[in-house]
C-alpha cells in the first residue's frame, strides 16, 4: 500500500471543520466510555464492543457508519500503542489551549472517484464523492499531482495542518511500479551537505539558515500566521528536495548503501540545528520504502573510519581525523598520490563496505 497526500480546495474548509467537530465528539464519548468500563470491570473495550454503543449516532452527527467504525478502531489501536488507560480529549475550538487539528476518516465503501480532469497546462484536478449519513454526499475537489485515476483507492483520511489547510491522505495500491536501474552507489550523510554519493551527487537542505532572518522578524512581531507559513515552507521545500534526490537514486541503481548514523548522537551538541535541518531520518525513510517498491537493494552499514580511509589504497596516514579536522574537505593521499574530496571518499568506502570489499 502507498499513501498519497493531496491538497483540498479551501472552499470546503467550513464544511470540513463542522464534520471534524462531530468526529471529535464521537472520539471523546468513546474515550470516556472506555475508561469508565475499565474502572468498573478491569477490562478494555475492543473496537467491536465500542461500535455497539455508537450505532445510529451518525444520523444525528451527519457521519457515515463506516466513519464511526474507523474512529473506534483508531481509538482502540492508539490506546494499545501508547499503553494508556485514557487518551487525550480532542477539540477544534480555536480558543482552546491545546487545539487538535481536524481529522475525518473514511473507508473504501464510502469513497467514490468521480473525475480527474486537466486544470491549466500541467496540473490536474480530481473530484471525490464521500458518503455521509442518510445517503448524503460530500463532494470535494483536490489538486491532483499523482493522477488519481491510475490508482485503486482503499481508504481516505481528511486531515488539517497548523495553517488550517485541508489535505486528503489516500491509501492506494502501488501502481504504477518504479523500475530500478543497474548501478551501485554509496551515500555519506553529513551536516554541511545532507548527503553525498560515491558518484559525486550532492543533496543540500540547509533551509533553516536561509529563512532564519524572516522567521526571526515574524516571531518578534508575534505574527503567528506568518511563522506557521515559514515553517511550512521550510518543511515542504526540504521534502521536495529529498524526494527528487531519492527518486533519481532509485531509478539509476539496484544497490544503495547508506552509512548507519543516528541523529540522537548529535542532538546534544552544538551541531543539533544542522542535524535537524539535514533530514537524515527522512532520507533513509524514503530510500527504504522506494527501494522496496522498485525491487532495489537498500542496506545500512557501519561507517566507522570510512572518512579517514583512502578509497584507492586503504591508507589512513594522511587523512583528516577527529572533530579538529572537520573543516578539511579535501586531502591528499601520499601513498597512492590521489586527491580526495572528503565526503565522496567516505561514500565510496561505504559502498565498499556494502559490497564486503573492506
Amino acid at each position: 500500500m502507498k499513501t498519497l497526500k493531496l491538497r483540498i480546495k479551501d472552499k470546503h474548509a467550513g464544511q470540513l471543520n463542522i464534520l471534524a467537530g462531530a468526529v471529535n465528539f464521537v472520539w471523546n464519548y468513546v474515550n470516556e466510555l472506555s475508561f469508565k468500563h475499565l474502572q468498573r470491570t478491569g477490562h478494555f473495550f475492543s473496537a467491536y464492543d465500542l461500535a455497539a454503543y455508537i450505532k445510529g449516532a451518525g444520523e444525528y452527527l451527519n457521519l457515515h457508519s463506516q466513519t464511526l467504525q474507523a474512529i473506534t478502531e483508531t481509538h482502540a489501536k492508539s490506546r494499545k500503542q501508547f499503553k494508556k488507560d485514557k487518551l487525550n480529549w480532542r477539540t477544534n475550538n480555536p480558543k482552546a489551549k491545546r487545539r487538535n487539528l481536524g481529522w475525518i476518516p473514511f473507508k473504501k465503501t464510502a469513497i467514490k472517484h468521480l473525475a480527474t480532469r486537466q486544470s491549466g497546462k500541467k496540473s490536474l484536478k480530481t473530484t471525490l464523492q464521500l458518503s455521509l449519513a442518510k445517503g448524503q454526499k460530500l463532494i470535494i475537489d483536490l489538486w491532483d499531482s499523482y493522477n488519481l485515476a491510475l490508482y485503486s483507492i482503499n481508504t481516505c483520511e481528511l486531515v488539517q495542518d497548523s495553517r488550517g489547510n485541508w489535505y486528503a491522505c489516500i491509501t492506494v495500491k502501488e501502481f504504477p511500479k518504479t523500475v530500478c536501474g543497474t548501478g551501485q552507489v554509496g551515500i555519506d550523510l553529513g551536516c554541511k551537505e545532507s548527503a553525498v554519493t560515491s558518484d559525486g551527487d550532492v543533496l543540500t537542505t540547509k533551509l533553516t539558515h536561509k529563512y532564519a532572518e524572516k522567521l526571526a522578524i515574524a516571531q518578534r512581531a508575534k505574527h503567528k500566521k506568518r511563522v506557521r507559513a515559514i515553517h511550512a515552507k521550510i518543511k515542504n521545500t526540504r521534502q521536495d528536495l529529498i524526494h527528487k534526490f531519492t527518486n533519481t537514486l532509485v531509478k539509476a541503481n539496484n544497490l544503495i548503501v547508506v552509512g548507519k548514523i543516528k541523529s540522537k548522537s548529535f542532538t546534544s551538541t552544538n551541531l543539533a540545528k544542522s542535524v535537524y535541518d539535514a533530514g537524515w531520518f527522512e532520507i533513509k525513510r524514503q530510500l527504504d520504502y522506494k527501494c522496496k517498491n522498485a525491487g532495489c537493494h537498500y542496506i545500512e552499514v557501519n561507517e566507522a573510519y570510512t572518512t579517514q580511509t583512502c578509497s584507492c589504497c586503504g591508507s589512513r596516514q594522511d587523512s583528516p581525523k577527529g572533530r579538529a579536522d572537520l573543516g578539511v574537505r579535501v586531502w591528499f593521499c601520499s601513498s597512492c598520490q590521489t586527491v580526495h574530496q572528503r565526503d565522496v571518499n567516505g561514500a565510496k568506502n561505504i559502498l565498499a563496505v556494502g559490497l564486503d570489499r573492506l
